[in-house]
């Protein structure tokens, strides 16, 4: 079910910025009232252009030609002010719970639905902790990203060989190593679109994505992810040549 619902919080996309993006939220909130009567809230200055409730209700709030204010400082693909560049979904999610199935089914339409419209490709779909990494986790660790890639309407990355060619180890040079495969890491992100941002923020944004519950310093696994990820970026671009 699909309904309307205006919220206040908007404005006029600057410069005259088209949707190149798509940010998914969770509302951090209990119940889907309580999200909504924060997002329509003149005082609060945030919304979002849709709202998905867990029983798979849409709400539209703000008209997609219109500036919501959902995402907040940050960047995505060496750029900022995401607001003028996006549509903003909130999920209604404490943070802390699976996110139900109803709701996943309606976001899949909508995303299908928008990415279709404005002929966007499945990686300018992100999440806000993707964009504003040393402040924002949303939409969380119990998002099923996977999910959206196996239908394209976001990507999942294949390993790939790293960038760069770290030396061999050896007791002398493990530190060394572990800087130079940072390096590559987080110059993998970059060519995604990830934006500027302390390494340990990024490893964690990444891994919230893509690896929720991995711990520990960075390993073979999240290079070969990250490489995936610059391949996938790389690629698109050739296919726009």
């Amino acid at each position: 079910m699909s309904l309307t619902h205006p919220s206040p919080n908007f404005g006029e996309r600057r410069g005259g910025a088209r949707v190149e993006l798509v940010v998914l939220h969770y509302t951090a909130m209990p119940t889907c009232a309580e999200a909504l009567e924060r997002l329509c809230d003149p005082v609060s200055e945030v919304s979002a252009h849709y709202l998905i409730d867990r029983d798979g209700t849409v709400l539209h709030l703000v008209d997609e030609g219109a500036r919501a204010w959902h995402a907040g400082a940050g960047a995505w693909g060496g750029a900022g002010d995401v607001n003028s560049r996006s549509i903003g979904i909130e999920l209604v999610n404490s943070g802390s719970e699976p996110f139900a199935e109803p709701q996943m089914t309606a976001l899949e339409h909508l995303l299908s639905d928008i990415l279709r419209r404005h002929g966007l490709p499945p990686r300018a779909v992100i999440g806000h902790s993707d964009m504003a990494p040393e402040r924002k986790g949303d939409p969380g660790p119990r998002f099923d990203w996977r999910r959206l890639g196996r239908q394209g309407l976001s990507v999942w990355p294949e390993p790939c060989p790293p960038g760069g060619t770290p030396p061999p180890p050896s007791p002398t040079r493990v530190e060394e190593q572990a800087l130079q495969e940072m390096a590559c890491f987080v110059a993998d992100l970059g060519a995604f679109g990830y934006p500027d941002a302390a390494p340990d923020a990024l490893l964690a944004a990444f891994r919230l994505r893509f690896r929720p519950w991995a711990q520990g310093p960075l390993d073979a696994t999240d290079l070969a992810l990250a490489a995936g990820l610059r391949r996938l970026a790389v690629d698109e671009r050739q296919d726009d040549a």
